[in-house]
């Protein structure tokens, strides 16, 4: 077997492990025979522990040729015209890192479930969406196409929908799973219209038609133009799944769902998912100007807002989602600024340390209770702020401003849920009108 066979095979393994894992603890659900709990856990574990093994061989054989991209043809999805959808892989220096970290934390996160979800009636439920959002994760990552990496974005964001609704009996987590969903749906069009501008420059959404293969430093191969709105409309498409501002009221409500996949979701890989499209469309944002002064400015405003907002929580859940939004916008930040091996680094250090803050925070709570018991009443606040420099009236706005999280959720149900609901109410009138007039149209025929 030739080196580049071997890399092949280690590429599809990583897909393959997953799927097969899902398979196998899907099909006995669909006839109402689930597998045992300790089954199932061993068998998502399995899929997931053989794709990290298979990624840290990819590694090793990669490092050894100074990571030189290895890419894999399997196939063509369809074809129409001139216009072609291609199945294409990569194993570069980009890819090869992230999907070892992105397999190794579902791994861990499996583990952890397997005791957190013990008993619980949704229990094979919560597994089978692991396992579909293990395996979108895995090919958005290895995507060397905007066609496959649009298919991996789509199961992660439906599983993190499904998760944040896990507990069907509470009201507030279907709300929740509702909000994700709809905030996804929006932003998604940004990645939908990006893959139709690719297809109508350059004929098919291979990667390698845009830049060059040589992450981090590949060269553009497209217009400005084009560069400019393909990267234009990436940045949107992030911004939901990274909770921007104006799309970031549904990160702390997804935290209505289990503890293990709010960890992985929205402390490690989900809300990171936009930043590695961004990285791995970093040739574009070098060739636009324009979208990169844009995630500079759309970053920065939502890492204050979240910093700011973060501050006055009073649950342990909502003040992490805030903190990783701050983290998330700063690597966009940094992304903006032409960086491109830092906010890797940045993304999986934020992500293991976010991760295991969120697994720890009903032992912490625990542990603060009996640290309240132990002295006798509340610990001081310790840490300095910024906010320490601004007078004492300006610090009593911030603190208003902050409890109504920046005023965010008013501002888009005024100027945009509104008018748009008022708009569709019309519509809906107009069509009942038009079809009552045809009807009687049809009925004064037949008379």
């Amino acid at each position: 077997m030739t080196g580049h066979d071997f890399v092949s095979t280690l590429i599809v393994l990583q897909l393959a492990a997953p799927a097969a894992s899902l398979v196998v603890i899907g099909l006995p659900a669909l006839f109402d025979r689930n597998l045992s709990e300790t089954a199932t856990r061993r068998v998502v574990g399995g899929g997931f522990g053989v794709g990290f093994m298979a990624g840290l061989c990819m590694f090793a054989v990669l490092a050894s040729r100074r990571f030189a991209p290895e890419i894999v043809h399997a196939g063509t999805w369809f074809r129409v015209g001139h216009h072609e959808a291609t199945i294409h892989l990569v194993a570069d220096a980009l890819s090869v890192p992230y999907v070892c970290f992105s397999s190794g934390l579902c791994w861990l996160i499996n583990a952890f479930a397997g005791k957190y979800m013990h008993r619980e009636p949704g229990f094979t439920r919560f597994f089978v969406l692991l396992a579909v959002f293990g395996t979108g994760m895995n090919l958005m990552v290895l995507a060397d196409s905007i066609d496959v990496l649009f298919a991996g974005w789509e199961c992660v964001g439906i599983s993190s929908a499904l998760l944040i609704g896990f507990f069907l009996e509470r009201t507030n987590a279907i709300r929740a799973a509702l909000r994700g969903y709809v905030t996804y749906r929006i932003c998604d069009v940004g990645l939908l219209a990006a893959s139709v501008v690719v297809h109508r420059a350059v004929g098919t959404g291979d990667f390698d038609r845009l830049f060059g293969p040589e992450w981090p430093h590949a060269p553009c191969l497209v217009s400005s133009t084009t560069a400019s709105i393909v990267s234009l409309l990436i940045v949107f498409a992030a911004m939901g799944k990274t909770a921007q501002v104006p799309f970031s009221g549904w990160l702390p409500r997804a935290m209505e769902g289990p503890t293990p996949s709010s960890a992985i979701f929205y402390g490690a890989l989900s809300i990171h998912a936009g930043a590695y499209v961004l990285l791995r469309c970093g040739p574009l944002l070098d060739a636009s100007p324009v979208a990169s002064t844009c995630l500079i400015l759309i970053g920065a405003a939502s890492a204050a807002h979240a910093s700011v907002v973060g501050r006055v929580q009073t649950d342990l859940k909502s003040m992490l989602a805030y903190a990783s939004m701050t983290q998330a916008s700063l690597i966009l930040v940094e992304i903006g600024l032409g960086w491109r091996v830092i906010p890797l680094v940045h993304v999986v250090g934020h992500a293991i340390l976010r991760s295991l803050q969120i697994l720890r925070s009903p032992s912490a709570l625990h542990d603060r209770h009996e640290l309240e018991a132990a002295i006798g009443g509340h610990p001081q606040l310790g840490g300095w702020s910024p906010l320490a420099w601004l007078p004492s009236g300006a610090r009593e706005a911030a603190y208003r401003i902050a409890l109504e999280r920046g005023y965010e959720e008013m501002a888009v149900g005024r100027f945009v849920v509104g008018p748009l609901t008022r708009l569709l109410e019309r519509a809906a009138e107009a069509e009942s009108r038009w079809v009552a007039w045809l009807a009687g149209e049809r009925k004064g025929t037949r008379m």
